[in-house]
């Protein structure tokens, strides 16, 4: 799981409130993040494998077309959850493996610094990627508003990942420097002194629970003008598809929700109980069961991310992974998209890693408004199968092989 008290427990005078949450039960805990993680891993991985896809061909002599910069941030999202649930893991065996070397920590005068070391490490490593992947989800939904209002292209994807990687590393050294002032072995006591680093924690997940409803909302509205502009009508097909890309954000935002609410709702528990002068009175049992009790669910939704997101993103991609390596095609390079009808893929399942519709023809970057139309909704609803099955110009190459 990732939370900004893993890197407080690197610290051998760490708070009272830090000792109670990561010392009730850490055998347990530590088996329950290991295994949601890995099953969070193997299942993600499973989702983004290649599959087996009949009638699929090469069309042309030219080159595959690039992928649009929203199948690169859903690439790059999914990639953070998996080099975030490898941290989990590998913190989480060692934890469980080594029992001795972990307790090391806690030696204010230990000559031991490897300890220390795997532990500060393998925290940043959790919160770095976990940031990167909130960046990237608010990214998304900054894409998915520019497409449709025709202002983005190949080029921002350069600028995202500009702002991706460096929020998240300058955020993650901020933050931690701060925290392990003046030294590792002796950080500065105190509430104020731990608050930098649990809003640099913080930051990149509110803006995403709640900037980017208004943003997916914003490109709702602007989608259904969109339709209407088109061809000056508004039929039940147009209807649904506006309706089939609204329930995509919808999802994308509930699976955040439910993976990271448990967070929020834990860190204002625990900061409650610091507040508190004692404890472990009575009268705060209550909290301290809710705050232990907010802390294994973490565990639990936190590495499950991953898997949830693909789901939202793609669907059920199925079991039938093609294992023949020489056959297998990145995922966006498996379909050209052709302006020509006839030379288009057909799709039998309508949900797949290929994304057909989702290109972008560097070749072609004039278009006329109807078929960047096309383009901008496509985009939209890569790999819906409900939106799949939605055809709403039969001519139009962007919705060829659906």
């Amino acid at each position: 799981m990732a939370s900004p008290r893993l890197e407080t427990f690197c610290c051998p005078n760490r708070d009272a409130i830090t000792q109670l949450v990561l010392s009730f039960q850490p055998q347990p805990f530590s088996a329950l993040c290991l295994g949601s993680a890995s099953l969070s891993l193997l299942l993600t991985v499973l989702q983004l494998a290649p599959k087996k896809r009949e009638g699929c061909r090469k069309v042309g002599p030219s080159p595959y077309p690039k992928p649009s910069s929203s199948s690169r941030i859903l690439f790059m999202i999914s990639a953070c959850d998996l080099l975030g649930c490898l941290g989990i893991i590998t913190r989480s065996s060692v934890w469980l493996g080594a029992p001795g070397f972990t307790s090391n920590i806690s030696a204010l005068n230990g000559t031991d610094v490897w300890p220390i070391v795997f532990c500060v490490g393998s925290a940043m490593w959790i919160q770095f990627f976990y940031s990167a992947g909130f960046w990237w989800l608010f990214c998304y939904a900054v894409d998915a508003y520019l497409v449709v209002r025709r202002s983005a292209g190949v080029s921002t994807i350069v600028l995202y990942h500009m702002m991706t990687w460096g929020l998240a590393l300058l955020l993650c050294v901020e933050g931690v420097a701060m925290l392990y002032y003046p030294s590792v072995y002796n950080c500065e006591e105190g509430l104020e002194h731990a608050v930098p680093h649990y809003v640099t924690t913080y930051v990149p997940l509110l803006l995403v629970l709640l900037v980017n409803p208004v943003l997916f909302r914003r490109t709702v509205t602007a989608v259904a003008s969109l339709l209407k502009g088109r061809q000056g009508i508004y039929t039940e097909n147009e209807r649904r598809l506006g309706t089939e890309i609204q329930i995509r954000f919808f999802k994308i935002m509930l699976v955040f929700f439910i993976c990271w609410s448990s967070n929020i709702i834990n860190e204002i528990l625990l900061f409650y109980l610091e507040l508190q002068p004692l404890i472990s009175g009575q009268i705060l049992k209550n909290v301290r069961n809710a705050a232990l009790i907010t802390w294994f669910i973490m565990g639990i939704l936190n590495p499950m991310q991953g898997f949830l997101f693909t789901l939202a993103f793609y669907g059920w991609t199925g079991w039938d992974v093609d294992l023949n390596l020489r056959r297998s095609e990145t995922p966006w390079k498996s379909i050209s998209t052709s302006a020509s009808p006839e030379n288009a893929y057909t799709s039998p399942n309508g949900s797949r890693l290929n994304y057909p519709g989702y290109m972008q023809d560097a070749k072609k970057p004039e278009m006329w408004n109807g078929q960047q139309s096309d383009e901008a909704l496509s985009i939209l609803s890569e790999g819906n199968r409900g939106i799949a099955a939605v055809n709403i110009n039969r001519n139009s190459p962007m919705y060829q092989g659906w």
